[in-house]
């Protein structure tokens, strides 16, 4: 395996990246994830029971157990397969790397959304986002739709994409790895009601801790690729989302949503329904465009070019480490 932050592992997380949107997550193929979310089901239904400061400690468990375990089982079968030969771990690790990733996913996600949407299909248009959101979708009219795509993209480009990257270049595939499963645990524990209030009150602070810096990177670099995009606003953008982001229920969330509001002129956020119940978040951005089908185009170009400035910002450090060398 190659070092954290070398031009070897640059390397190979690019061209982890390349495979990624050639391929995406073809179904014919085993992925890591799944197996997770099935560890993680099992336990839950074993352990999630008792008072509230037993459910705390065992979630904690969980977490520990589940992120540790992948970590370590990636290192180990990376390291058997370099001795057996250097070549099976290098083609490993790029799999490994890859189905980390979600550029292809994200993408195609968006784009089924949007394809009925512009034919005017609104009831295909609602079946689409609901595969990617959990809000109800049954009623949403254009601009409703068009926002949920967009946030969805936004916020799914630091889990989705960039913080994959950060770990991956810090750690290689095991740590990507240990981040999906930071990740997968909080999408299915980490909420806050009445069954994972104290369960998953550990998954959900890591994965508010291993976001934190990921998110913030992702909207700086949302902002420099804007510069090259037309129609783009970016003037006062940042100042902007520093003030908008506090507004927001997540630490993170509202980074990369606060930007691409900013950046398309539109105002997201606001009343969602879950289960016929209203949820009210705090809006970002400025309604300076009525919300419709284009900026779901435009919010992919946007999505593209933060990750692409986002791996030369990383790349700029594993540079400055190696001529620091």
């Amino acid at each position: 395996m190659a070092e954290p932050l070398s031009l070897a592992l640059l390397g190979l997380v690019s061209a982890a990246i390349l495979l990624d949107l050639l391929i995406g997550d073809p179904r014919c193929l085993p992925h890591p994830v799944v197996g997770m979310g099935r560890l993680i089901a099992v336990l839950e239904r074993a352990w999630n029971h008792g008072s509230p400061r037993a459910r705390r400690l065992k979630g904690l468990l969980l977490t520990a157990l589940v992120v540790a375990g992948v970590f370590l089982l990636a290192w180990l079968v990376l390291r058997g397969l370099a001795w057996i030969h250097p070549a099976l771990a290098l083609v490993a690790e790029l799999w490994l790397l890859a189905t980390t990733l979600a550029i292809k996913g994200l993408r195609d996600a968006a784009l089924a959304v949007a394809v009925p949407l512009a034919r005017g299909d609104l009831t295909e248009a609602r079946l689409a986002l609901g595969q990617v959101v959990g809000r109800d979708t049954a009623t949403l009219d254009e601009a409703e739709i068009t926002r949920g795509a967009v946030e969805s993209v936004a916020e799914n480009s630091v889990d989705g994409i960039t913080a994959p990257l950060f770990w991956a270049l810090l750690g290689g595939a095991p740590l990507a790895l240990a981040y999906k499963a930071v990740n997968t645990l909080d999408s299915m524990v980490g909420y806050r009601n009445a069954r994972y209030a104290d369960f998953g009150y550990a998954s959900a602070r890591l994965d508010d801790l291993a976001n934190w810096l990921p998110a913030r990177l992702t909207a700086l670099a949302m902002w420099l690729g804007a510069l090259a995009l037309p129609a783009a606003r970016c003037r006062g953008a940042l100042a902007s989302v520093v003030r908008e982001v506090p507004r927001h229920a997540s630490p993170n969330s509202g980074w990369p949503e606060a930007m691409m509001a900013r950046l398309l002129g539109v105002r997201l956020g606001g009343t969602n329904h879950y289960a016929g119940v209203p949820s009210h978040r705090a809006t970002l951005g400025e309604p300076l465009e009525a919300l419709g089908v284009t900026h779901i185009d435009r919010a992919i170009r946007h999505m593209h070019a933060g990750w692409l400035l986002f791996l030369l910002m990383m790349a700029g450090l594993v540079l400055l480490g190696e001529l620091l060398r």
